[in-house]
C-alpha cells in the first residue's frame, strides 16, 4: 500500500487482491486531494508499482471521449466473448500512454469474477485478465 500511496497520495477506497498471469497482485482504488480517482496495481511479493491508470466517471469524458473509438457495447461483447458470464461492474479510465480502456468485472458461470480490459483505441482485450480473490472497501 506504501508504494500505490507514494504514487498518488489520497484515501484508499478499495483494495483487491487478485491473481493476473499467475501472479499475485494488489488493486487499490485512490482517491487523491484534487478528486481524482487512481487505479494502482502493485506485486503482492514485492510491492512494486506495475500499472497505474485515472478512473474517469463515464464515456463522456474529455479525455476518454477525445481518443475512444469502440463503444462501450463493442467493449461488452468482445469482453463476454473471452468471459461468458455477468457483468457486474463497468468502470472507464486513461491507462498510463494516455488511452481510453474499458473494464468490466464479470461473474462467470463458475462463480468467479473476472476483470477484463478492453483498449478503447483498439478493441483489443489486454493480455491477461485479472481473477479477483477479494475485495475490502465497496466501490462507488
Amino acid at each position: 500500500m506504501k508504494a500505490a500511496l507514494a504514487k498518488h497520495p489520497g484515501e484508499v477506497l478499495t483494495l483487491e487482491a487478485e491473481i493476473s498471469g499467475g501472479k499475485a497482485q494488489y488493486e487499490f482504488d485512490i482517491k487523491d486531494k484534487d478528486g481524482k480517482e487512481w487505479e494502482v496495481e502493485c506485486l503482492a511479493k514485492t510491492g512494486k508499482v506495475i500499472e497505474e491508470e485515472q478512473e474517469v466517471e463515464n464515456a463522456d469524458d474529455t479525455a476518454f471521449k477525445a481518443k475512444a473509438k469502440i463503444t462501450q457495447e463493442d467493449a461488452k461483447k468482445t469482453a463476454l466473448a473471452k468471459f461468458s458470464g455477468e457483468i457486474v461492474d463497468s468502470e472507464f479510465s486513461i491507462e498510463s500512454n494516455g488511452n481510453p480502456s474499458y473494464e468490466f468485472d464479470i461473474k462467470t458461470k463458475n462463480g468467479k469474477e473476472m476483470e477484463v480490459e478492453v483498449d478503447a483505441v483498439t478493441g483489443k482485450l489486454a493480455e491477461n485478465a485479472e481473477e479477483e480473490v477479494y475485495q475490502i472497501g465497496i466501490e462507488q
